[in-house]
């Protein structure tokens, strides 16, 4: 397929912005973007304390002091489900908020406001030494409407203040992250677990100082985010030029007047136009940028997907996937490795928590690679693969299991190999579906639907989430070694969906995606949109000009095919 004329136009102010940054690629260009990496860093702690809440009631659970304090909670297994599973019902609603949140008051207060959200559920689940098992209920909700608007918002103000060259890297942090956040958890309660004895001795410290814990990182990403910037893109759609090309300045530490900036700038306020005719064009009466209508503009254009087949197949491919995803079981273990390490065989919680704590550990390194290599691999082969390596890891734990469920006393090496085969299976989830499934969603959908699209996508997340740590602890109890057939099976029906159904999203260019999912012409009118406004505001002219080839630019076909548009690769 032959490039437009945009995507040329892209690719040359891309390569021109390159030429500028001084030709530095990977790593170099990270430091020498060293202001924004530490601005990065510093918003994800976001993402850590999402991690940390999503492994850290793994450990506690098993804490003869909780079970002590909680009494039927923790014996019977659906009340133990509530108790894990209603921080993700509480992550659903945070996404649903999430979103206008950022666009009303800006992505930096909306985190902020999140903080606060976040530090009073804390507070809450600590007042459960007196206030019983309904704080640490209320106190998990609310702290999962945080975590759940933070893992949204943090990305999305990650991108907004990276440079172009390196946002697929500093949006990665994000991940890596919430990874480190699932690995401290494990070991912070595995340290604990020996705080006042074990048994009737233990301490109700034990299972406090981990909830407790999270204050800190929490105060120190509160306070820090008062000082920092608000993201330029913000700063343009809501009318605030001056202070978007000053920030943008401070951020690239160079002069208002730089090339670079100025180009950054241009392609900031094109891409804000372009947002707002959008939405004159197909929601014309919320065209005033209102909170009430950037309230109802979320809902309305989330329904608007479902109404042409083209756009209702993309619905399934994101919405399928995210099930897919937290039916490979991957929380499952997160949220009850110890109880299922205790079935494996482990003759105690130190053992069972132990191991519990190698599989934060093969999680964060395995996540690594899929940052570095996943453009090289695919999205279809790493997907695909990574389904069927999980589903066999399942299907092997369950024939061990089904051998050897009531003798796992004489039967070590047996048990060893269970855990070894969690470990597997750990280390395939943090280099397929964790990263690539997010990617695929983001990646399928039109420019002007993208922000919902990926909203949806990340509400079956997180439903899915909820489903998945409310029945597992029934399903381990009543059906033992069947729990690793049925994520076995549902992974390996992944991989197949995958397979036959979802397209290899890395190297299509929006129109070739346009003709997989059968739309009339969506990404073409969209880049029409687009182009008219690079007109417009004069960034095709200064392209042009800087870079000395209009007539190359100007004439489609004239140059191999350049694969994605530089807004797919910003």
């Amino acid at each position: 397929m032959a490039p437009t004329k945009a995507s040329q136009f892209s690719d040359a102010a891309l390569q021109h912005r390159l030429e500028l940054a001084g030709k530095r690629s990977g790593f170099a260009l990270l430091f020498a973007n060293a202001r924004v990496f530490g601005i990065t860093c510093f918003a994800c702690i976001g993402g850590l304390l999402y991690g940390y809440n999503q492994g850290v009631f793994s450990g506690i659970l098993t804490m003869p002091a909780f079970e002590r304090h909680m009494g039927e909670y923790v014996a019977n297994q659906t009340k133990k489900g509530w108790l894990t599973s209603i921080l993700e019902l509480g992550a659903w609603t945070g996404t649903l908020y999430s979103g206008f949140l950022a666009e009303i008051i800006s992505r930096k207060y909306a985190i902020i406001v999140n903080t606060c959200i976040f530090i009073l559920g804390v507070i809450v689940q600590a007042t459960a030494i007196s206030a019983g098992h309904n704080a640490i209920l209320g106190g998990r909700f609310v702290v999962g409407m945080a975590v759940g608007s933070l893992s949204m918002i943090v990305p999305m103000y990650v991108a907004e203040c990276a440079p172009p060259e390196v946002r697929g890297l500093l949006i990665g942090m994000q991940q890596f992250a919430i990874e480190f956040g699932i690995m401290i958890s494990f070991w912070i309660d595995y340290g604990c677990h020996f705080w006042g004895g074990t048994g009737t001795t233990q301490v109700e410290a034990a299972w406090l100082l981990p909830i407790c814990l999270q204050l800190g990182p929490a105060l120190i990403l509160l306070v820090g985010m008062i000082f920092m910037p608000f993201t330029p893109r913000w700063l343009v759609h809501h009318g605030r030029e001056a202070d978007a090309r000053r920030t943008l300045a401070q951020l690239r530490d160079m002069p208002e007047d730089h090339d670079l900036i100025e180009l950054e700038f241009l392609e900031i306020k094109a891409q804000s136009l372009f947002e707002k005719r959008t939405v004159e064009a197909n929601f014309p009466h919320l065209r005033e940028l209102t909170a009430w209508n950037t309230v109802k503009l979320q809902f309305v254009s989330i329904a608007s997907l479902f109404k042409t087949m083209p756009m209702f197949r993309r619905v399934m491919v994101a919405t399928v996937t995210m099930f897919f995803q937290q039916w490979t079981g991957i929380n499952a273990v997160l949220y009850y490795a110890p109880q299922i390490f205790g079935a494996l065989g482990m003759s105690s919680n130190t053992t069972s928590l132990l191991a519990t704590g190698v599989v934060g550990v093969v999680m964060l390194l395995a996540t690594i690679p899929a940052i570095l290599y996943i453009d090289r691999i695919g999205r279809k082969p790493a997907l695909a693969i990574g389904a069927l390596c999980m589903g066999f890891c399942h299907f092997v734990i369950a024939v061990i299991f089904a051998r050897n469920e009531n003798k796992w006393e004489n039967q070590q090496a047996s048990a060893w190999a269970c855990i070894v085969m969690v470990w597997l299976f750990v280390a395939n989830f943090g280099w397929s579906w964790g990263p690539c499934a997010w990617i695929v969603v983001a990646e399928v959908w039109p420019l002007s639907a993208r922000p919902y699209g990926i909203a949806l996508g990340a509400s079956s997340n997180w439903m899915n989430n909820f489903i998945v740590g409310q029945v597992t602890p029934d399903m381990i109890t009543g059906i033992s070694y069947g729990t690793f057939i049925l994520f076995g099976v549902l992974i390996t029906m992944g991989a197949g969906f995958i397979w036959f159904f979802t397209p290899e999203t890395s190297k299509l260019t929006l129109e070739e995606m346009d003709i997989v999912f059968g739309s009339s012409g969506v990404a073409i009118a969209d880049q029409e949109r687009m182009q008219a406004i690079n007109v417009e505001i004069g960034l095709e002219d200064r392209i042009q000009g800087l870079t000395g080839r209009s007539s190359s630019v100007g004439v489609a076909g004239e140059k191999e095919p350049v694969g994605k548009t530089m807004n797919e690769k910003l």
